[in-house]
C-alpha cells in the first residue's frame, strides 16, 4: 500500500485506490521534494494557487465551489500540521463531489 493511500484513509474509510493512484501519477515530481509533497494551509499564496490550478481547471469548481470545498478539506485537516497533498486534493475531490473527474 503506497503512503499516500495510507494518509488518505486517515480521513476516509474505504478510499478509491484509482483516485489515489490518479493524484499521485497527476502530482508526479511535485511529491518528490518534501515541502511540496505538502499543502501549507494557512499560506494565502499556496491557497489562491490550490483554488486556481487544481480546483479550477482539474476538478472545474467555480470559485464559490472551490472556497466551500478548501475551507471544509482545512477544518477537516486541521489537526494534522503537515497535510499531505495527495489527501488534501483527494479531499477537494470528494467534498466537491467531483471524484469523476480524478478517475472518470
Amino acid at each position: 500500500m503506497s503512503p499516500y493511500l495510507e494518509n488518505v484513509k486517515k480521513y476516509v474509510d474505504s478510499p478509491n485506490i484509482e483516485a489515489v493512484a490518479a493524484l499521485e501519477g497527476h502530482l508526479g515530481l511535485a511529491l518528490e521534494s518534501h515541502d511540496s509533497a505538502l499543502v501549507a494551509a494557512n499560506d494565502p499564496e499556496e491557497i489562491a494557487s490550490i483554488k486556481s490550478g487544481y480546483c479550477s481547471k482539474t476538478l472545474d469548481l467555480s470559485d464559490e465551489q472551490a472556497d466551500r470545498a478548501i475551507a471544509a478539506v482545512c477544518e477537516k485537516m486541521k489537526g494534522d500540521h503537515a497535510k499531505c497533498r495527495v489527501t488534501f486534493y483527494y479531499l477537494l475531490a470528494q467534498e466537491s463531489n467531483s471524484m469523476d473527474r480524478l478517475v472518470g
